[in-house]
């Protein structure tokens, strides 16, 4: 499958790296493509499945995308991307809106009645959003390995079959328990988790932590 990344951070790096171990063709989107970052990521693997583009190069190439900007940048990379790229594709978003404008910390920019996913959403009214991948730092979001088992990443979206997919054929893949908790509204919910994932990780200096669903 061709996958688009439309960012180039460590976390679209880090997602990159898990779908081209799964065989998968990636390109990675930047505003610069061939900056030192990304070019020594394509250097790490088979020059046929990982190779970089424009915004709208990665939308078009990619059968699915993968939105992994930081928040500020989002709005301008869909509009750089084209929405028209999009259309019809499964769209992961991984965005969180978050607000660093008061240091370290962040808080959310957005909450209560809007979310990030709530907005790509929006702006993408022909794609089918499902946010996941949101809730744990990077390091951790291919192969997660803690003693207390696997654990759950929360998803949410307006379009089950392309939730389903996103849990069958990507998540279990790379290693998660998955909990579906409804329409992109959800997003309300799981963009404060992430932040409560940060505050922990600000608060004892260490990021090797997820979150576990436990049922009776």
């Amino acid at each position: 499958m061709k996958i688009g990344i439309i960012g180039s951070g460590d976390v679209g790096r880090k997602l990159a790296d898990g779908f081209i171990e799964l065989g998968n063709h990636v390109k990675i989107g930047s505003r610069d493509p061939n900056q030192s970052k990304i070019t020594e990521w394509i250097d790490k693997h088979d020059k046929e499945k990982a190779s970089s583009g424009t915004f709208a190069e990665t939308a078009s190439f990619g059968e699915l995308v993968v939105l992994a900007t930081l928040w500020e940048g989002t709005a301008d990379a869909i509009q750089l991307a084209n929405p028209t790229n999009l259309a019809k594709k499964i769209i992961i978003d991984v965005t969180n809106p978050l607000d660093f404008s008061k240091g370290m910390p962040p808080t959310l920019a957005l909450g209560h009645t809007d979310s990030a996913g709530e907005t790509v959403q929006r702006m993408l009214p022909d794609s089918k959003v499902v946010k996941a991948f949101n809730i744990v730092g990077n390091p951790h979001m291919i192969h997660p390995d803690f003693p207390g088992g696997k654990p759950t990443m929360f998803i949410c979206g307006n379009d089950g079959e392309a939730k389903k997919f996103v849990t069958d054929d990507i998540l279990s893949k790379f290693g998660w328990e998955t909990i579906d908790i409804g329409a992109i509204e959800g997003s309300r919910v799981l963009e404060p988790i992430a932040l409560l994932w940060i505050l922990h990780y600000f608060r004892t200096g260490n990021g090797n932590h997820a979150f576990k669903l436990l049922q009776k």
